[in-house]
């Protein structure tokens, strides 16, 4: 059956479906011995898709795991300032996973990371819609700011979505709140905090959709069973 090439290459693990599109813009991708074009079709079971001159990889077996990301890494599989990256957390992993969606730097917890791009890019699309919880520690905390995180601010010319807010601990001008998303906007927390007159001190990702972090140890990960990766379409 015809589908996108960039489809194609993501779901066979070759790339991330971002990736994909810029491997096939820079014409590395040839499709029956003609470079192919952004945005066209082919059949993977009848059509000879080669890149940088090698077929495309068999269908790998889908992996699914979750890191639990600490502090000082950033999410990419390979960093050109040289900073530690999540790649080395899952060096041991036997097949090449990349991460869905992203945490910055200076935040921590649950990263999932696959092989599989096709379910790479459903999760981590604005349009998915999948809730994600975050405890978050702030200082500069005035009565109501809690209030004020769930408005709507913009990003990137885009309103973002209601955030759910709740008031887990608080002394003094410091609280702990739990903020839930339910679109995963560049920064979105961080910006509205800011926008709230608050100062994120620790943010860590503790649920993705019906996943939670749970007791898994910062730094390590794990594979998710069949039924979670059901949980996941």
């Amino acid at each position: 059956m015809e589908e996108r090439l960039q489809k194609i290459l993501s779901r066979y693990g070759a790339a991330s479906r971002r990736a994909a599109e810029a491997m096939i813009e820079a014409g590395r991708v040839c499709v029956n011995g003609r470079i192919a074009l952004l945005g066209e079709s082919a059949d993977p079971e009848k059509d000879t898709i080669m890149i940088d001159g090698k077929p495309l990889p068999a269908m790998p077996e889908r992996v699914c795991l979750m890191l639990h990301k600490p502090r000082g890494f950033v999410t990419t599989m390979r960093d050109e300032r040289g900073r530690k990256s999540v790649a080395e957390l899952v060096a041991d992993c036997p097949v090449r996973v990349y991460p869905i969606g992203r945490l910055d730097q200076y935040s921590e917890g649950l990263l999932l990371m696959t092989n599989d791009g096709d379910l790479a890019y459903r999760l981590a699309h604005p349009s998915g819609e999948t809730e994600k919880d975050y405890l978050v520690w702030v200082s500069h905390y005035a009565p109501g700011a809690e209030k004020q995180l769930t408005h709507p601010i913009v990003i990137d010319g885009r309103k973002t979505k209601p955030a759910t807010v709740r008031m887990k601990d608080q002394s003094g001008d410091l609280a702990l709140l739990e903020i839930t998303l339910r679109e995963g906007r560049n920064r979105q927390i961080r910006r509205l905090c800011e926008a709230a007159g608050l100062t994120v001190t620790r943010l860590r990702r503790i649920r993705e959709g019906n996943l939670s972090l749970g007791d898994l140890p910062a730094g390590k990960w794990r594979y998710l069973t069949e039924s979670e990766i059901k949980t996941l379409f």
